[in-house]
């Protein structure tokens, strides 16, 4: 078990042999997720901008008003609304 102490602002150190076990560097975004009384760090590999240019277009210009619509009907019938 390794520990570590909260910091005046809040603030906690990730022990370094926790870091190296997780490949995590300087500038890396973990994120904290609450399961219960116990809270689990994960590192995040990437963001949604790594994605950019994954998806090609159906047609140019795009008609962004035509998928929020389909965004929106998609949405409400998930949730059992009239769109």
């Amino acid at each position: 078990m390794i520990g570590s102490t909260i910091t005046r602002k809040g603030q906690v150190t990730i022990p370094k042999t926790i870091r190296d076990r997780l490949g995590v560097r300087e500038g890396e975004k973990v994120l904290f997720v609450i399961r219960g009384d116990d809270v689990v760090l994960t590192v995040v590999r990437g963001t949604i901008l790594d994605l950019k240019g994954s998806v090609t277009p159906v047609q140019r210009p795009e008609d962004f008003e035509s998928i929020r619509q389909s965004t929106k009907n998609t949405i409400a019938t998930k949730l059992g609304r009239p769109a």
